[in-house]
């Protein structure tokens, strides 16, 4: 069962992916207005109002909507919660008109390659499967087009979990908190209250998979993960690079083991997933060097994970817009396996005031740059990694397009088609 929605009209702030699928998910049950302080390309058949805060449009609404990137200080936020107006994220509501049993995955990294690693168990075990979230699909967008005996795999950020207030999933997956999203949250532990809200409404009935040792609260059964003795396949034959992804491995398997799935479907699509765009992205081989578009990983924990995944010789491609925090903690690992790192966008500064003397410093300014230096530099043998450990808002709209800006970069090193022939 699921709390019904509130009553509208309804007016949605912020509209990029999540707004957008909300706008049109909520438009069947109410009047919807959106509002967005930038000019987001917005569609015709949606009332919608650019370069607006949203304050003047609250007399309208008798519930708003708050898209994961619109923050809790938001003027339209803040004057909303004073007239005691309701307030929702775009997961609670799209959860609250799925009938679905739901799988939730948090944490700080390996989200996306976790809930899509999921999503390949379910399909090698023959269970429909839909898969949602931060990954590029909205959740909201499901909504009517999944069949009700469908599984929704759905990841989950901070930016949407401190919005739950009911959200309850079958199954809830943290698979691991390190520090992060500082200029959002303020502190290591609201960030951290944030993630474990997708624990906080389940029941008995319900289960809740983390790594052995961290506490969640909830009435959810517990089920912990964290020793690779407890896969049910040899670590080895997993096809995911990096130790990294044997943590996205045990995480997954319990939570489908724990949801029910068989253990060969477990074991055959851990054996044949092949991981997803932008992290550890294996784009292929110029004149004897890997190149690798690990654009996603926009936090010191995420780019740790993505230079270790090397033995050595790696050309860190490092910087991008700063997020709070610093970069001290990528000093050992860059000084045991990196040759150099380049350095570019806002964050530069602060990266080589981090990283002095860790290993060789090019500032680069921008990726072009960077990937040309990174590019001359390599030998056979080595890696150009783009491992940014920042966000990209600085120079990119997103992580996204970032890591295509990169791989097209990549395309025009070498000679003309000998990337395509390696990926061949």
């Amino acid at each position: 069962m699921r709390p019904p929605l509130p009553d509208g009209p309804y007016l949605v702030v912020g509209l990029a992916r999540s707004g957008l699928a909300a706008a049109r998910m909520l438009s069947a049950h109410g009047e919807v207005v959106g509002a967005d302080s930038g000019r987001p390309h917005t569609p015709a058949d949606l009332e919608v109002h650019v370069e607006n805060d949203g304050v003047a449009l609250l007399d309208r609404a008798a519930c708003v909507v708050k898209s994961p990137g619109v923050p809790n200080e938001a003027p339209v936020i803040l004057a909303a919660r004073e007239r005691g107006t309701p307030v929702l994220g775009e997961l609670e509501l799209a959860w609250r008109l799925l009938p679905n049993r739901f799988v939730a995955v948090t944490g700080t990294n390996g989200k996306t390659t976790t809930t899509e690693l999921l999503g390949a168990i379910y399909r090698e075990a023959g269970l429909p499967v839909g898969v949602a979230g931060n990954v590029g699909t909205p959740l909201s967008s499901l909504v009517g087009e999944v069949a009700p005996d469908a599984t929704i795999v759905c990841e989950v950020s901070s930016f949407q979990a401190e919005d739950a207030e009911a959200f309850a999933p079958e199954v809830a997956l943290l698979l691991n908190l390190t520090e992060d999203h500082l200029d959002r949250h303020g502190s290591f532990d609201e960030y951290r209250q944030a993630k474990l809200r997708v624990f906080a409404r389940q029941r008995p009935d319900q289960v809740a998979v983390a790594p052995l040792g961290v506490d969640v609260p909830g009435a959810g059964r517990r089920v912990d993960f964290g020793d690779p003795v407890d896969l049910p396949l040899p670590a080895d034959e997993i096809r995911l690079r990096g130790a990294h992804n044997l943590e996205n491995a045990m995480g997954a398997s319990a939570a489908a083991l724990a949801a029910g799935v068989p253990a060969d479907a477990v074991c055959a699509a851990l054996r044949a997933f092949r991981g997803v765009p932008h992290r550890l992205e294996e784009l292929g081989m110029v004149g004897g060097v890997l190149y690798v578009n690990d654009s996603k990983a926009t936090n010191v924990s995420s780019a740790l994970r993505g230079i270790e995944a090397f033995d050595g010789g790696v050309h860190a491609i490092l910087g991008g817009s700063l997020k709070g925090g610093g970069f001290a903690g990528l000093r050992e690992t860059v000084a045991r396996r990196c040759r150099a790192c380049y350095l570019i966008g806002e964050a530069a500064d602060r990266l080589q005031e981090d990283l002095e003397g860790a290993a060789p410093l090019l500032r680069c300014a921008e990726l072009q740059a960077a990937v040309r230096a990174a590019a001359e530099a390599a030998e056979p043998g080595e890696v150009v990694l783009l491992s940014p450990a920042c966000a990209s808002y600085d120079q990119y709209r997103d992580y996204e397009e970032r890591g295509d800006h990169f791989r097209s970069l990549v395309r025009t090193t070498g000679e003309p088609g000998e990337l395509a022939s390696q990926q061949a």
